[in-house]
């Protein structure tokens, strides 16, 4: 047997293994186990872990530090220098993640991304009927179940009978660009968004044939009455899924909810609150974009040992009587943070980092206060990550 035939094998071998065992489930929507065996075997490590930590560093890391320390150097950086059991430990952690965690994790975004392409292309050909509608819904929930579990996603929902309804709009507080899978990996929602060019692009227009998500040019967004008339004739068709907005602009680090821009909320209507909360004992979903790029970002999540989170879905909530668009903002903003046990904050993401760091003085203060401690706290409060390493 020569090498082309052997790696013929090996990918045969591959693809029908992720065929059988990954991507028809996603299509029925049905688990085998395999995301919960994985994930007992990974906390039982992790505990294993965190015992060999507090016999050779106690004395070393505050109590806070050691038990979070999940074999990723982005996470405490030098951790994986303290002993040679711990750098042991930690290089065979990154050859799982990067010998076969990366590899699977690849394939499977790769197919999700083709298969939603092609998918919602071919659906987009049909006349409108509730066929093509349930072809749509089908094929994106497929995909998306794919893409989650290209990131070893393990995801838990709460409180379904609260799923937003069709004609609704549903808010969420954002961390990251997967809050999108996680949410339609349980039921469909019409994104609304600016158009973008590239990969993204390509993805954009090959939606939109399909189900009637609202795609706005960049110089549409500049024209609030624009964007609310055309959200208001979406929700008005209560045919049409629930429209999915992020009414803090940003990726905030899932620590905090920041201001909720008044927009979403003069649309009238009702509104789905959504809390999503990550754990990140097995991998940070924060993305800081002004320190990471797309591709950094993503490299982050395949090479993270899992992305695992919980949804809870919250009563339907409407504008009460002599309640301004503000208002009503911050009181479902106040409801998304008391359920996902996040801190609320009063002002707006995009202003709050740079009125902070204008309060420090100088960077030796901020050394002689003790750097780590400063900007800590201070990217705890304005969703900041602190981590500049992806091992």
């Amino acid at each position: 047997m020569d090498g082309s035939e052997l790696a013929g094998k090996i990918l045969y071998t591959w693809m029908t293994l992720v065929l059988g065992f990954i991507l028809l489930p996603s299509a029925f929507g049905v688990s085998l186990g395999i995301s919960q065996i994985y994930m007992k075997i990974l906390v039982k490590t992790l505990e294993g872990l965190e015992a060999i930590v507090e016999d050779e560093v106690t004395q070393r890391f505050s109590s806070e530090e050691l038990v979070s320390w999940n074999l990723l150097t982005r996470t405490n950086v030098n951790f994986q220098y303290i002993s040679p059991r711990l750098t042991v430990v930690w290089v065979l952690g990154v050859l799982v993640r990067y010998c076969i965690l990366l590899p699977l994790r690849v394939t499977l975004a790769f197919i999700g991304i083709g298969l939603l392409v092609m998918g919602t292309t071919l659906v987009g050909q049909l006349p409108e009927s509730s066929l093509k509608n349930w072809l749509s819904e089908l094929v994106h929930l497929t995909c998306c179940r794919i893409c989650v579990r290209a990131l070893s996603g393990t995801i838990h929902y709460h409180n379904k009978q609260y799923k937003p309804q069709k004609g609704g709009i549903c808010v969420a507080n954002h961390t990251s660009p997967i809050d999108v899978l996680i949410l339609t990996m349980d039921g469909c929602y019409a994104m609304v968004g600016q158009v973008h060019g590239g990969l993204l692009g390509i993805i954009q227009r090959a939606m939109v044939k399909a189900c009637p998500h609202v795609w706005f040019e960049r110089s549409e967004m500049k024209d609030r009455h624009l964007v609310t008339q055309r959200l208001r004739e979406h929700i008005a068709d209560k045919k049409k899924l629930p429209i999915l907005i992020f009414p803090e602009g940003t990726c905030i680090n899932n620590t905090s909810v920041m201001m909720f821009k008044k927009g979403s909320f003069e649309i009238g209507g009702t509104i789905h609150p959504v809390a999503i909360k990550y754990n990140p004992q097995f991998g940070d979903a924060f993305w800081n974009s002004s320190k990471y790029n797309m591709v950094s970002y993503l490299l982050r999540m395949m090479t993270s040992w899992a992305i695992v989170c919980d949804v809870w879905y919250m009563p339907p909530m409407t504008r009460e009587k002599g309640e301004d668009a503000v208002q009503f903002a911050n009181r479902v903003k106040s409801a998304i943070a008391v359920q996902g046990g996040l801190t609320e904050l009063p002002w707006a993401a995009a202003s709050a980092l740079p009125s902070e760091y204008n309060r420090m003085a100088s960077r030796e203060e901020l050394k002689q206060e003790g750097c780590t401690h400063v900007f800590g706290n201070l990217r705890r409060e304005v969703g900041h990550a602190t981590s500049t390493c992806i091992c």
